[in-house]
């Protein structure tokens, strides 16, 4: 379903001084591809599981009893990693007996930032391409890191504009406390931070490519730094984008002299790597768009489902946004994710084009799923002032359907432009499908009737309005005076003007079958 990194690939790229592998099973392949944060609710309840689980927040004795229970599922039903941060002689008894790897983590680590830097770890590794004038490689974020920190002597982290740890190089043991509160993702000495504003760091790498020192402070015992700005290629304007920073701690050893120059050079080749993960959809969004049918070939949904941490089983709601007429919409996948989650846990949301899906798993009623929507609707647009549209479909059986669900929520959001800004199938049947039968007539050229081509000729030739007379006549169901009314003519002028197209058509006006084919013809033609 997706690569697999080694265990010890990954756990080399978070640094042995954060996190500790207490035992792996000499018989089983503990390579990771996926990852999931898992609390007591989500032991009790779940029935799949990622290959890496973060256990947060569960008693020890808990713990134990769910991997107890883990040893006598089948192998490939059990993770193949479990990640805690304190781990009792029982917890690595029944990790071993359920030949389960087990791995601790820094106790102060927060559970949310190592769950970032796992998936990143896990999303955007990529092979080694061209070696550039700084020799440093093209590569993933951490080897960059590493690459870094092997030509400045330096211990290396790399941020983004947020200043969260995208990346870090080996730590040793001269690692001043700022570095593993960085790592650990928790805040920094707040006298230090003060200062770093105070002497214009931040604003200077903000404002230019030049790296700055940062002196090193004794009281605070934080020693020597380099820093240096990742700034985008500035566009016409000559404006640039700030994408974060590279630190460079000084270490057992001096920073190189010519840091500054490799600093320079590794900030271009790290704007293009986050410029590439930026621009790249996650892991976990790939999965979402495999489970809604979005990447074509055959879905293992049971994986699926274990990779995403909810239930294979069981009902599920589809529903999808749109923006009204052209407007785009991928910048609010944000907020409609944070919308969803927000009324239902295990809600899962992804961007694939101009449209975002939102998927529920498990029983929601249709009117609370249709209350929320038009909620969060009206919430974007008084925020944004971008006007939304959705189509909801509600309740399907089970996981499996959610890629048709995902095809219907299409077919509407395909034929409706909005008059309802939330609606279903059910509720635009019309619309959808004489939208798609208009479209396969148009699509296909031996359907197309001559005679439509032959008025719309006699109307180039004599610069007549022929055409459009048929249209409003058809539309008003052969009414001649609110017809004449709209096109404002006099009702014997719109006669006669019949009377010419059925000559030119070589048809009866009065005959249903007539009238229904030419009302799609036209309808075909206009497009």
């Amino acid at each position: 379903m997706n690569e697999r990194v080694p265990l010890q690939t990954l756990l080399r790229a978070l640094q042995g001084a954060f996190v500790e592998v207490l035992s792996t099973p000499e018989d089983r392949d503990v390579s990771v591809g996926t990852v999931t944060l898992m609390d007591a609710d989500d032991l009790a309840g779940a029935t799949t599981w990622a290959d890496l689980c973060l256990v947060v927040g569960v008693p020890d004795n808990d713990a134990v009893a769910w991997m107890d229970e883990l040893a006598l599922r089948r192998l490939e039903e059990r993770p193949r990693v479990v990640m805690v941060k304190k781990a009792s002689i029982e917890m690595h008894h029944a990790a071993r007996v359920g030949r389960i790897a087990l791995v601790t983590v820094h106790p102060q680590t927060r559970w949310e930032r190592m769950l970032s830097m796992i998936r990143s770890v896990l999303d955007h590794t990529v092979q080694r391409a061209e070696v550039d004038d700084t020799g440093l490689y093209d590569t993933d974020l951490y080897g960059l890191a590493h690459t870094i920190a092997s030509l400045t002597k330096g211990m290396v982290s790399i941020e983004d504009a947020r200043s969260h740890v995208l990346a870090y190089s080996a730590t040793d043991d001269a690692a001043d406390e700022l570095r593993t509160l960085s790592i650990l993702g928790r805040e920094g000495p707040t006298d230090y931070l003060r200062r770093l504003n105070e002497w214009g760091v931040f604003d200077r790498i903000r404002r230019s490519d030049d790296v700055v020192e940062v002196p090193a402070d004794e009281t605070l015992g934080i020693r020597r730094r380099l820093v240096v700005g990742i700034r985008s290629i500035p566009d016409a304007a000559g404006a640039a984008t700030t994408l974060g920073a590279i630190w460079v701690q000084e270490g057992q050893r001096p920073i190189d002299a010519d840091a500054d120059a490799v600093l320079r050079g590794a900030a271009a080749v790290a704007a293009r790597l986050i410029k590439r993960v930026l621009d790249a959809p996650t892991n976990e969004a790939v999965q979402i768009q495999r489970l809604l049918g979005g990447r074509g070939g055959g879905v293992d949904v049971p994986s699926l489902a274990a990779a995403l941490s909810i239930s294979s089983s069981g009902p599920a709601s589809v529903i999808g946004f749109a923006g009204m007429g052209d407007g785009a919409i991928a910048d609010h996948a944000a907020s409609i994710r944070l919308h969803a989650s927000a009324f239902h846990r295990s809600s899962l949301a992804t961007a694939m084009g101009e449209r975002i899906y939102v998927l529920f798993p498990g029983e929601i009623s249709s009117r609370s799923l249709e209350f929320w929507t038009r909620d969060a609707i009206g919430r974007i647009e008084k925020r944004t002032g971008t006007a939304l549209r959705a189509a909801l479909v509600s309740p399907v059986a089970a996981l499996d359907d959610v890629a048709a669900a995902r095809f219907e929520v299409d077919r509407v959001l395909d034929r409706t432009v909005g008059t309802n800004r939330v609606t279903t199938l059910a509720e635009s049947r019309t619309s959808v499908l004489l939208g798609e039968i208009i479209e396969l007539v148009g699509n296909h050229e031996h359907l197309h009737d001559p005679r439509i081509e032959n008025l719309r000729r006699y109307d180039a030739d004599n610069a007549s309005t022929m055409t459009e007379s048929l249209r409003v006549y058809l539309a008003h169901f052969g009414d001649v005076r609110g017809a004449a009314d709209e096109l404002q003519v006099h009702p014997n002028t719109l006669r006669y003007r019949m009377k010419r197209v059925e000559d030119i058509l070589g048809t009866d006006l009065k005959d249903p079958d007539d009238r229904v084919l030419l009302e799609l013809q036209l309808r075909v033609f206009s497009r």
